[in-house]
Formats: C-alpha cells, structure tokens, sequence
C-alpha cells in the first residue's frame, strides 16, 4: 500500500468519528504547497550527479509548518506527501503551534563523501530557500541526515536571509541547537513505552522489548528502556536481528555501535544473529517497536506477531489492513503521531530558545518533554476508552479537532 493511500485511511475513520463532510476531509488532506526539484553536484571525482529533491508543506492553520528533511533512496513524492500530513496531526496532537511539513532527496548518503553531502545539501537549499524560514516552514533531521546537515542548511539559508538560527531545528549545540535534541525521539518512544505499560498493568522487568532499527531512534530508546529495566532481547538493522532470550547488553551494543562503520551492528558477539526481518515475528516479545521504515507490518506478518503492544517509533510503520488485524486479535498500537513524538516536542523547544535568544538546560528540556507527551498520552487515552476506539483514531481525531478548529477561527471555512 502507498504512503499517503495508508495516511488517508486512518485519516477518514477518524473523519467518520466526526461526521466530517467529505469536501472539509478533501481540503484538510490536501497540501498547501508540493515542490519537485532537481538537485545537481559535481562530484569528488569531478563527474555530475542528479538527484531530485522534495518539499511539501501540508498545513499552516495552526502555525509555521514543521518538518524532517530525509536522505534515502525510497524517497518520493507520495512518501513525502504521506509524511506532511502525518506532522500536521502530529504537532497537534502534543499541542504544538507547528503545522506539517516534510522534505528529502532521493539518494543514499552513505555513497557521498562528507564534501559531496555538504553540496547536496547545499545546492538543495539553493532551490528552496525561499519557501523556508521560522515564521513559515522550519526543517529538522530525519532518516540519513543528522545536526551536521542541518548545520550547512542553516548556513546556506542566512546567506540569502541573514542570520536567524530559528530557520531550522536539530543543529550542533554549538550552532544553536538545543541540549537534548538527538535524543529526543529516542526518549519520548521510551517514556511513551513506560506510560503505556502501566496502564495495560505491565511490569518493567517482565516485559520483553524487541525494536527494529538500531539507528538514533531505535539506540535511545533501547538505551532508555534497558535503564528502566526492561529486557531489551532483540535488537536489529541491515546486516540483521541481534537475538538473546535472556535480554542483550545494551550498553555494549551502544559502544559495537560507536566503534564501527556507518554505526552498524555487524560483528556484535554474545547473542544469536537472526535474518533482519526475523524481529517482527520473534516469539516471547511483549513490546515490539519497529523504528525504522514506513510499510513494515502488513496483512502478510501481521498474524505472526506475538507482541502484545506495538509502538510505533517509525512514521507509518503498519499499514490499515495489518491495523485492523491487530486490533482484532487484541494487539494494543501507540501510533506514529504520538509515539514518535518527541523529535518535533524537542524541535520547539530549540525554536524557542533561538526566537529568545537564550539556552535550556538539559534538564529543563526533558522535563519539558516528559510534561508535553504525557499530556498528550493521557488525553489519547482518555479519549480512546471514553469512546471505545483504538489510540490511534483516538489521536486522529484529537488532531482533526484542532487543526479543524484553527481553521474556523481564522475564517477559512
């Protein structure tokens, strides 16, 4: 199933909850703003490259749009749409003053040398500079870029506007960036996961977690969740699913991470190597948290997972057809707009702090992040057993709601 066909199911059950008109459900899915660019660089080796780059800006109702930027060979139009939208209802889920937007380029970074990457980003800044900038669409570091990239971006963009750090989120703690930033969706999948537990009367330690990619998400929720005492036994990336019954040593894998190569796991000892797809289905897994692509978790696995929750550190990491299958057989989904939440929750606060002209502590920033998603948290749940609907069309709704609203304040609708 396409991204966005997947983004629009969800978005018209929650729509029939509301008794939505089908031309306001039209509108609200529609984007603001599609942009397809060509991306061109010499190379090291002084031969040209082109890739195309993307940038849709989904809805300004309740604020500037807010937004990753994703480096990744699968990215495209109807990936990127799927994404804008799923950041509009995101941020208004957790109550942020952001509307959605997303962007990326179609290329695997891991083929560019540090210098090929900076022009990349570079000349893609080049073409969409305008578009961009704190009071109208703020970018942040997504899959295959990280505070470096946004480091450039930020650097580029003041060369046509002047200096304003607050043009994007997720940069260096040097450059203005916010203590706390890379962890942060890591630490909100974790604190959700806790939240969570509690209130289906799980305990920590007897609560097996499996997460499906190692990248900066996957490794600080693990990091996280091993602290709390949860038995992370598997872990997983590209080169396959680290296995050990008993719970792994997170510690050590944080450490194999660090000391190898583009961060992989390969040659990590102590445990049993799995084929990476062989995560999803392990048996004697109470939380399953898939943290790497979208579309992972289809009617083809679904029936095979004996997780008892899943949360969904991915964006759009089970599609509606393995949704309804889950919910069937009991399976309890924190979905994407609220599991995931925590990148865009630290993202504001950076905003913030560049608009003011003045710096947070880290601890201030996570107590900050653990009052905004455990508001959201309880208002999902709240809403998901007043009404007896799973949490994600809880959160869906609570979403349209508010975008919903802004647009009638504003005299749109």
């Amino acid at each position: 199933m396409r991204a966005f066909e997947a983004t629009r199911r969800y978005f018209h059950t929650a729509a029939e909850h509301l008794d939505l008109s089908p031309q306001a459900r039209e509108a609200m899915l529609m984007a603001s703003r599609e942009i397809r660019v060509q991306v061109s660089i010499e190379r090291d080796d002084g031969s040209l490259a082109t890739f195309v780059g993307f940038r849709v800006q989904h809805d300004n109702s309740r604020g500037p749009m807010k937004g990753g930027l994703r480096y990744h060979p699968e990215v495209n139009l109807d990936e990127t749409r799927s994404l804008a939208s799923l950041m509009t209802w995101k941020t208004a889920v957790v109550n942020l003053p952001y509307g959605g937007a997303k962007g990326g380029i179609g290329v695997d970074p891991r083929s560019l040398s540090t210098r090929e990457l900076e022009r990349l980003t570079r000349v893609f800044v080049d073409q969409i500079h305008d578009i961009v900038g704190p009071d109208t669409d703020i970018p942040a570091p997504d899959m295959g870029t990280d505070h470096r990239v946004m480091a450039w971006f930020r650097n580029q963009w003041e060369k046509y506007h002047g200096f304003n750090p607050a043009v994007i989120t997720g940069k260096p703690v040097e450059e203005y960036g916010a203590k706390g930033r890379e962890e942060a969706t890591g630490r909100g999948v974790g604190t959700l996961t806790v939240k969570l537990t509690k209130r289906l009367g799980m305990k920590p330690e007897a609560t097996s977690i499996a997460i499906q990619g190692f990248g900066n998400v996957g490794s600080h929720a693990a990091k996280f969740l091993s602290e709390a005492q949860f038995p992370v036994i598997a872990i997983s990336d590209i080169t396959g699913t680290y296995y050990r019954k008993e719970g792994l040593n997170i510690a050590a894998a944080l450490h194999h991470k660090l000391q190898h190569p583009y961060g992989l796991l390969e040659g990590f000892k102590e445990c049993d190597v799995l084929p990476t797809d062989a995560l999803l289905t392990l048996p004697n897994v109470d939380i399953l948290i898939p943290a790497a692509l979208g579309g992972v978790i289809t009617e083809k696995n679904a029936k095979k997972i004996s997780a008892r929750a899943i949360i969904e550190a991915a964006n759009g990491p089970v599609d509606p057809d393995a949704d309804k299958i889950l919910h069937d057989h009991g399976v309890t989904i924190l979905p994407d707009i609220l599991a995931n939440a925590g990148g865009v929750t630290v993202s504001y606060f950076e905003w913030v702090q560049n608009r003011q002209h003045y710096r947070w502590t880290l601890d201030r920033v996570r107590q900050e992040l653990d009052r905004t998603l455990s508001e959201a948290f309880e208002h999902v749940w709240q809403n998901a057993h007043e009404r007896d609907i799973s949490l994600r069309t809880a959160a869906y709704m609570i979403g349209i709601t508010r975008v919903r609203r802004a647009t009638e304040l504003a005299g749109l609708t």
